[in-house]
């Protein structure tokens, strides 16, 4: 793993993310939508397909990065949207600056086991999930916060009208990903045919961007991969009933909110 990429992980978690974020959030404009939700998340994925649809173009990690960049890196974005609005991504709890955004969300415990693989392959983690996930619960494995708090930030807004906000469940988008498609182009407000968002779901299927990564290895160490396995409810087969419950008293909450079955359903 490149050692900037270390530099920036820990950075992140110290005092300098609150004004390092506010730097990142500059320049916006109105006509901006995010693409937002906690890491491990699926928004790659996500992305890669808004990124087809829009441009009509095969997509790659370079690419993508460029058209629907991160928070930060908005200034060199492709006007993709109507009235030259930009598609951002970001892993950020909900700020005010987020006026219109596309929110994915996905089960807790999914990802915390995606994180600890991915964090683990690059150096970051130990053998230890168990005490991988006390730190997950409590905010401290990555700059975003607790999923709990990212989330209910998240939905917060969306219920009290602070922001036009479209939410989709990643397991709703594996299921079903053109029906998802479809509700997130008419959200954005952009006329798109049935066989172009086909050919996107087509297009980019886990395989197929597993072996883009080959091809461009610039996400993950020697030792790991960027792209996961996309499980849904992979959980239920690696965590303890010790594990599962710590997540029940931490989460449980918002899964039920969100339609996610909980320990013992």
């Amino acid at each position: 793993m490149p050692t900037l990429r270390k530099v920036r992980h820990r950075l992140g978690k110290t005092s300098l993310h609150k004004p390092l974020a506010w730097v990142r959030h500059r320049n916006l404009i109105d006509s901006d939508v995010f693409v937002a939700s906690y890491p491990r998340s699926g928004n790659t994925w996500l992305r890669f397909m808004l990124f087809e649809i829009l441009l009509g173009q095969s997509p790659s990690f370079s690419h993508v990065d460029k058209v629907v960049p991160d928070i930060g890196k908005q200034g060199k974005a492709s006007p993709v949207l109507p009235n030259g609005g930009r598609l951002i991504k970001t892993h950020e709890p909900y700020r005010a600056e987020y006026g219109k955004a596309i929110y994915l969300v996905r089960d807790a415990r999914d990802v915390a086991l995606s994180e600890f693989a991915f964090q683990k392959a690059l150096g970051l983690a130990g053998d230890d999930f168990d005490k991988f996930l006390a730190r997950f619960l409590r905010g401290t494995v990555n700059p975003f916060g607790s999923w709990t708090d990212h989330v209910n930030s998240w939905v917060k807004a969306k219920d009290e009208g602070r922001a036009q906000i479209l939410l989709v469940r990643f397991d709703e988008m594996r299921r079903e990903p053109e029906a998802s498609l479809g509700k997130m182009m008419e959200f954005l407000e952009v006329p798109v045919a049935a066989e172009v968002i086909q050919r996107a779901v087509a297009n980019n299927s886990v395989q197929k961007m597993r072996d883009q990564e080959k091809k461009n290895p610039v996400k993950a160490s020697a030792k790991g991969r960027f792209i996961g396995s996309g499980a849904v409810e992979g959980w239920r087969e690696k965590f303890t009933e010790t594990q599962a419950q710590r997540v029940q008293q931490s989460a449980g909450n918002i899964l039920s909110r969100l339609g996610y079955s909980t320990v013992g359903s």
